[in-house]
């Protein structure tokens, strides 16, 4: 069957290449069992490729249905698809056959196939790989002979890279990918789509068919229509109903169309925007220079204690690892080298020790290691409390927080005596 036949037969307009290409692609897959990814902007006519595909295929006779997977709920479209047994959900109140399972052997349509949960996904994963599925809320594997057809307006694989669509899902569906072209890339089918959308609403409305002037169909060529052929066919059928000169000019098909810019390079920002963004930028140079000056500040601080002869004494090596940090750096304050210095006895913090006297005067230190055990600190703390409550164990327990027969049992355990 020749090109021209199929489009007859599936009322297809248009004769540009990129359109007659992916028509060839859908007729010669028909005929096999492979899955099908079509590829198309919003309006393009992807499901029309989907009833060509089942029409020619072995399966023609047996049933066709077409999904919107964005227009099901997210916790309804395992039950849609796949079916449910009762009680497995509330509001269950009957089994229920899936898609699937009604469409034995026949082909479904998934459209907007970016839109399904990534739950769903791996279900029509093992639909596809093994011809098998379970109902929601049963454990019974069954199986189906579908042929699966999917249909997207968005690049999936973006959508794996934010982990929005499965990896493996992709590549199984995309088995045989058809790009249908937009209508911006068929601008020389664009008059004769306006033309045939005149006359089928003229004849719906009983009205003349509406003819466009040279200047409208140049304005028709230039437009870039977002909406593809859905938004040519809407506006068709506005001017139909709406227009009452059939002639139509450039300025009256004007009045229809969406307002649009010629220029497509980036736009650039108000100046009420360049002034916020200049002004965000001078804040955040204002921040880091005085953050430099802050630690200049601070550096210089602590190196001019540090250039204390007797400080320089004990800490040599972190005086020249300073000198090594500024190297590259502000040098502005850098202390000049420390020589001739005589070491001085700094009042300093010093650990714990218990002088030992000689002659009144202190001539040797001795440490003394503080014992640690809890043991040791909880006896001195109960004769502690013994001795401040004059021996009387009610009113030392009640002290230590303690009862008193843990007190008690405490001074059998230290051995301690009463007082």
């Amino acid at each position: 069957m020749d090109l021209q036949s199929i489009k007859n037969r599936f009322n297809i307009i248009g004769n540009s290449p990129e359109l007659n290409y992916a028509l060839q692609v859908a007729v010669q897959v028909a005929n096999t069992d492979l899955t099908v990814l079509i590829i198309g902007d919003s309006g393009v006519g992807k499901e029309a490729f989907s009833s060509i595909i089942h029409s020619l295929s072995s399966r023609k006779h047996n049933p066709f249905i077409a999904v919107n997977c964005g227009a099901i709920p997210e916790g309804t479209i395992d039950s849609e698809l796949f079916g449910h047994e009762k009680g497995s959900f509330t509001g269950a109140v009957d089994a229920r056959k899936g898609y699937f399972e009604t469409v034995n052997g026949g082909t479904i349509f998934l459209d907007e196939i970016g839109e399904m949960p990534l739950g769903t996904q791996a279900r029509l994963l093992r639909v596809l790989e093994a011809g098998e599925y379970i109902r929601v809320g049963s454990s019974k594997v069954q199986k189906t002979d579908v042929r699966v057809i999917a249909a997207t307006n968005k690049d999936l694989l973006k959508l794996v890279e934010q982990n929005k669509f499965r990896e493996d899902l992709y590549y199984r569906l995309s088995t045989v990918p058809i790009r249908v072209p937009s209508l911006s890339a068929r601008k020389e089918d664009i008059v004769l789509l306006f033309r045939k959308f005149a006359a089928d609403f003229a004849d719906k409305y009983k009205t003349q068919s509406v003819q466009l002037d040279e200047d409208a169909k140049n304005l028709l060529l230039e437009y870039p229509w977002p909406g593809n052929i859905r938004e040519l066919k809407n506006i068709a059928e506005q001017i139909s109903v709406l227009s009452e000169n059939k002639q139509v000019s450039a300025k009256a098909l004007s009045r229809y169309l969406q307002p649009y810019s010629n220029n497509r390079l980036p736009a650039l920002s108000p100046a009420q925007h360049q002034n916020e963004f200049q002004n965000e930028r001078e804040i955040l140079y204002k921040l880091f220079f005085d953050m430099k000056k802050d630690v200049n500040e601070l550096k210089r601080m602590f190196l001019e204690v540090l250039q204390n002869p007797s400080v320089a004494a004990q800490n040599p090596s972190l005086i020249n690892e300073l000198k090594d940090l500024s190297n590259g750096h502000d040098s502005t304050y850098l202390p000049a080298p420390v020589t001739n210095y005589q070491p001085v006895q700094l009042s300093m913090p010093q650990p714990s020790v218990a002088p030992v006297i000689v002659d009144n005067n202190i001539d040797e230190h001795e440490e003394v290691d503080e014992s640690l055990n809890i043991m040791e600190k909880e006896k001195e703390l109960i004769i502690k409390a013994l001795k401040k409550h004059k021996g009387k164990r009610k009113d030392a327990s009640l002290d230590l927080g303690i009862s008193e027969r843990t007190l008690y049992r405490k001074l059998k355990e230290y051995d301690i005596e009463e007082l």
